[in-house]
This record gives C-alpha cells, sequence and structure tokens, in this order.
C-alpha cells in the first residue's frame, strides 16, 4: 500500500530520566474524583516502568513493572523517556494519548481514566524527575490523588501538584483501550495514536481505533486511509476495500485513494476493476503521481 494522504508526524517529547519521592501534603482518601487503579510500588528509579504497568493495568493489560523494565529503563540515564512509555504502550495495543494542561487532566480524571504524568520534583535548572499516576482530584479541598513512588493514593495540594507537573512541561499520558476515546478528544491526537499502533505491529487494535475516527469524523480521508492501511497489512482485502470505498464516497477527488483501491483491487484478482482505478488516481494527479504510474505498470503486468 502505498503514503497516506495526511502524515501525522509524532514529535517525540524531551528526553526526561531518573525518579525522585515526593512527599504527601495531607492525608489519601479526600478525593471527590478517585479511579480504582492497580498500585505498584516502584525499586530505585523504576517509576517509568511502575507508573506505566499500573496504568496498563487499569486498561486491562496484564503486566508488572519488571516486566516493562526492559522496554522503557534506559540504565545509563536511570530512568525512562516519555517516547518509550508511549511506544511501549502501543506495542501492548494500547491507545497512547499524550495530554497537556490542567483542564484536560481534570477531564481525564472525571471521565475516569488514570494519567501517567511526569514531574520535576526540584528546579528547571538542576531537575529531579519522577513519573507517578494522577487518580482523583478534590475541588472542595484542592488536592490531587497519586499513586506515586512507593505511596498508594497520596494527596498533593493543587499548588504543589501544578508546580512540579508545570516544571516538566505539564505533560501527561493516557493508556485506552482501542474502542475508547479520551475526555480530551482531537482528531490529530487520536489519528496520531493509531499510526502509532500500526508502527508498532498492532494491526487489528489499529482497525479498531480508525473505524472510531471514521465515525467520529465523517469527512476524515486520513481515518479511512489509515483504517485501509491496517486491514491490508493485517491481510484483510475485503475490509481495506471497504475502508477505501468510504474514503472515496467522502472524498471522490483523493488519488490517493484511488491509487491504494487499484493495488487493493489489484491484489484481489480483480485486474479491469484495478486498471480503472489507477487510471482515475493518474487522472487526478498531484505531488505522487510518480507512484500512481507505478501502481498502473504493477497492475498491468500482472
Amino acid at each position: 500500500m502505498q503514503s497516506r494522504a495526511v502524515v501525522l508526524i509524532f514529535s517525540a517529547a524531551a528526553a526526561v530520566a531518573g525518579c525522585a519521592t515526593v512527599q504527601p501534603v495531607s492525608d489519601p482518601g479526600h478525593a471527590t474524583t478517585t479511579i480504582q487503579v492497580p498500585f505498584y510500588a516502584q525499586d530505585v528509579d523504576q517509576c517509568g516502568p511502575a507508573a506505566l504497568a499500573m496504568a496498563l493495568a487499569w486498561s486491562g493489560v496484564d503486566i508488572s513493572p519488571p516486566e516493562l523494565a526492559s522496554e522503557v529503563f534506559a540504565p545509563k540515564r536511570r530512568g525512562s523517556l516519555q517516547p518509550d512509555l508511549v511506544t511501549a504502550a502501543r506495542r501492548h495495543g494500547r491507545i497512547a494519548y499524550p495530554i497537556h494542561g490542567r483542564d484536560e487532566l481534570f477531564a481525564e480524571i472525571d471521565a475516569g481514566h488514570p494519567v501517567v504524568v511526569l514531574q520535576n520534583l526540584a528546579f528547571s535548572w538542576a531537575p529531579r524527575w519522577h513519573y507517578a499516576v494522577a487518580i482523583g482530584h478534590d475541588a472542595s479541598d484542592a488536592t490531587v490523588t497519586l499513586h506515586s513512588g512507593d505511596r498508594a493514593g497520596i494527596a498533593l495540594s493543587e499548588r504543589t501538584f501544578f508546580s512540579t507537573w508545570d516544571r516538566a512541561g505539564s505533560w501527561g499520558l493516557v493508556t485506552l483501550p482501542p474502542d475508547r476515546f479520551p475526555a480530551s478528544l482531537d482528531e490529530a491526537r487520536w489519528l496520531e495514536a493509531a499510526i502509532g499502533l500500526e508502527r508498532a505491529g498492532r494491526n487489528g487494535e489499529a482497525i479498531v481505533a480508525y473505524r472510531r475516527a471514521a465515525k467520529r469524523w465523517p469527512s476524515s480521508l486520513a481515518a479511512r486511509i489509515g483504517w485501509a492501511n491496517a486491514a491490508y497489512a493485517a491481510g484483510d482485502l475485503h475490509e481495506s476495500e471497504t475502508a477505501l470505498r468510504d474514503a472515496l464516497r467522502c472524498r471522490p477527488d483523493s488519488a490517493v485513494a484511488w491509487n491504494n483501491l487499484a493495488h487493493v483491487l489489484g491484489m484481489s484478482g480483480r485486474k479491469e476493476e484495478a486498471l480503472a482505478a489507477a487510471h482515475r488516481a493518474i487522472e487526478i494527479g498531484g505531488p505522487d503521481i510518480g507512484i500512481y504510474r507505478e501502481t498502473l505498470i504493477e497492475i498491468e503486468g500482472r
């Protein structure tokens, strides 16, 4: 299958490493919104694997921090990098959906979604990085509840939490089954996460994510091209064709969709239909017209 009509580039977050500890400023149990999330106490420098394991366990993935350590822990940095957490979550078949800022954090918690958060517990010029899982908040006493370090359900004042979170860029990560939207839903971020599932070889989950996107955004060509590509990679030519014909219903002038349809029809042994689709892609043209001509030559040679 040829390249997508829309390419959503994943921008790697700043490299961070190491794990510090944070002390609660109030007793746990005060959150008016609290999510039931399994707790794993972290080993030394292992806050990244522990935090991600908790979020994945909540989402239904049975995995422990030591199992994740081989995927996300960088010994030379004595910690974990944000892109590695994202990649690992996708490798385990979950939508890894980054969030930013206070409003999105509270929206996810209120929707019942725990959020892996990165904190800087020291200074911008001498950081002490730490991953935790935000599981609740209480508007009445202005606290945020975390699974953090070796403590489950600790409550921090919002002032303390947001000062440490803001110093780390207000970055958070939600890990969701591919059939569940985040509260802070954004088309580009959702499609980026679905593309990540494809790249991780989780084509079945990617198909589910793209189908949901196609239903949610009826005019999204990228969702349908992605759906078709994932189905093709999974060996399902019928579903790939279905997705491409759906793409052409909303964008009949898409040369990429016509080209990819030609390829799928050719692989299905429907040469005359494939040739017609390939010619249509060439007629529409565009920057990838060389690829479309290659598709036509390939089909003619079969």
